[in-house]
Order: structure tokens, then sequence, then C-alpha cells
């Protein structure tokens, strides 16, 4: 997929000097566990470059928006994390939330009922915790609804 820009100043404060990586590891093996083989995680100056075998498409794209979605990083390179190629390619958006988003607002602008947002928690439940603690310049996943 390529480089993904993230805001430096907001997310999960896990970084400390001169083990970031280390700490952005635990966090992807502590969320997705076996889901990413062989992860290898590099940190150089807000760039987080991951590596390693997911097994699909939306693994994938949890590690990248949690490794980005955390204090200090500025953007994610996941030129090489692969997945299996899926028989048909799911087609996400990626969002980042605004002052005053809540999931029914971007389900209604998105989906066009507010009441599908239980489908953005469930695309994110790894990086979304509760569905009511979501906070400006975090970025999400946002996916095609099924049966459209």
């Amino acid at each position: 997929m390529g480089m993904f820009d993230f805001l430096a100043n907001v997310g999960a404060n896990i970084l400390s000097r001169g083990n970031e990586a280390d700490k952005v590891k635990e966090l992807l093996q502590r969320e997705l566990g076996a889901q990413i083989q062989n992860l290898s995680v590099t940190f150089d100056d807000g760039t987080v470059f991951l590596t390693g075998s997911c097994d699909s498409q939306a693994t994938q794209e949890k590690a990248i928006l949690l490794a980005g979605n955390v204090k200090g990083v500025s953007q994610v390179n996941d030129d090489h994390l692969s997945f299996p190629e899926p028989e048909k390619k799911e087609k996400v958006d990626f969002y980042t939330i605004k002052s005053g988003d809540t999931l029914s607002k971007i389900a209604k602008d998105y989906y066009g009922d507010p009441m599908k947002y239980p489908e953005i928690f469930e695309a994110n439940r790894k990086v979304i915790k509760n569905p009511d603690l979501i906070y400006p310049g975090q970025m999400i996943r946002i996916p095609t609804l099924k049966g459209e």
C-alpha cells in the first residue's frame, strides 16, 4: 500500500526514547497476535516501518492504524507487510476523525444511516476500544457495507 501519514502529536502515549520500535511491536503483537507472522518493526524519526505476513487485508490495515495512532508516529510504511490476495478485494476508506465527530455521524455520512455505526466500530475494534471514545486526529477504516 505504501506510506501513510498520521498526526504525530495525537494518539496513544506509549513511546519512550530509544525503544520506540519495541513498543510499537509489543502493541501490534498484543492486539493482533498470530494474525501477523514474522513481524519486524523499525522506527526512524517518526516513521514506523512494518515487515511481516498478515492473514488478511483487514489485519494489514489494522496494523497500519494501530502503529500510526501512536503519539510520536507521523508516518507508517507498510511496503513489506504482506497479506494473501483475496478473491474479492474489500473496498475500504481511511478516515481521520475531526472535532465533533461521532461514529454515528460518520456512519450517516458514509452509509446514510447513523444506526450503522456498529459496522465502523467492528471494523476498528482493535483501534477503538469504546465507540464513545474517539479523538480528533485518530485514523480509522471505513469498510463498504456487506451486500453493497
